[in-house]
């Protein structure tokens, strides 16, 4: 799966981990923003970060995620992904247009809301 699939969609593409309670405790507020938005055009690509493919599984199953495209290298920090996004730190996400251009970055919660209400014209 490739992020450039999603092209004409508007993407949250969102750096996550399964052990990473920070994470865990933002997934609700994806899950809400799906429900409200993935008929509009809206998806969600989650790169994890995990140790362990079970571990990745497992939190993609217990926080009801299988709606949208996951993606793993289970290489930890050590992920080829890392660098080309510059992660330090996790949770973070970058929200694209259509194009796949960056119009947003680290919208979690209230914000991310707000930011695909004025997207979706909600």
């Amino acid at each position: 799966m490739t992020l450039s699939s999603t092209r004409g969609s508007i993407v949250l593409l969102d750096f996550w981990a399964s052990w990473c309670k920070p994470c865990r405790d933002e997934n609700p507020n994806l899950v809400k923003a799906y429900d409200l938005y993935h008929d509009n055009g809206f998806q969600i690509f989650q790169v994890s970060l995990d140790k362990t493919r079970e571990a990745w599984l497992k939190g993609i199953q217990n926080d009801h995620l299988e709606r949208w495209i996951h993606v793993s290298d289970i290489k930890y920090w050590n992920s080829s992904i890392v660098p080309i996004y510059n992660i330090e730190q996790i949770p973070y996400n970058f929200l694209l247009d259509r194009e796949g251009r960056i119009i947003g970055s680290n919208l979690r919660g209230e914000m991310l809301q707000k930011k695909l209400a004025e997207l979706f014209n909600k």
